[in-house]
């Protein structure tokens, strides 16, 4: 049986309830640990917001939840203006989910989860050393959304991946770096590629590659 929820019906869910509903009807999204720091000391967040924006130049969005508490990540990219996007990895979607437990302000994530600072000789905020892909981002542009949800629109200054993952067109093969997902607020998958195919274009047959 099909349940049918008008907006009022919505609107009158239980807060938590509702919140895990309307959080998990967007699907599948990839699991990233941003990872910024205040100068000091060194901090990661489990997000699952991340979407693509542009390849030339490289742009990157996320969605920022409103900052109305104290946000350590949002606060040191507004100070410092660079953070890392980098992927989790299905072998520990554990220690990437309890980042987002409220640690203090100077205790850092990386050390309370047991994942590992790796530092660029040319980019200033830390990157998940387990991950397979991570990338470095400067802040391109940032606005303030109508539910007071932030936008942060960040350009690629500096990408790490393994070389075998990558095909001869570019494609990056994220299933075969073992990243994760995200359903929800809670919920994370393993992926399973079910075709990849050719540019698709009117009257002309479609291929598998």
């Amino acid at each position: 049986m099909t349940r049918v929820l008008s907006r009022s019906d919505i609107d009158n869910l239980a807060q938590r309830y509702r919140a895990n509903l309307i959080n998990s009807l967007s699907g599948f999204k990839p699991a990233v640990l941003l990872g910024t720091t205040d100068g000091t000391t060194h901090n990661l967040a489990v997000i699952s917001s991340v979407v693509h924006i542009g390849a030339n130049p490289p742009l990157l969005g996320m969605i920022m939840r409103p900052h109305t508490v104290q946000r350590d990540s949002l606060g040191n990219i507004k100070k410092q203006g660079f953070y890392t996007l980098n992927h989790v990895h299905t072998n520990w979607v554990d220690k990437a989910h309890q980042t987002s437990a409220r640690y203090e302000v100077d205790e850092s994530e990386f050390d309370a989860v047991g994942l590992t600072v790796q530092m660029s000789e040319h980019f200033p905020a830390p990157y998940v050393k387990e991950s397979s892909i991570k990338m470095g981002l400067k802040v391109a542009q940032h606005f303030t959304l109508l539910n007071d949800t932030e936008m942060v629109i960040g350009e690629i200054h500096e990408l790490h991946l393994p070389n075998d993952i990558i095909t001869e067109d570019g494609y990056a093969d994220i299933e075969g770096a073992g990243s994760a997902c995200i359903s929800g607020l809670d919920s994370y998958h393993s992926t399973s590629r079910l075709a990849q195919y050719t540019y698709a274009k009117p009257n002309v047959e479609l291929k598998q590659k």
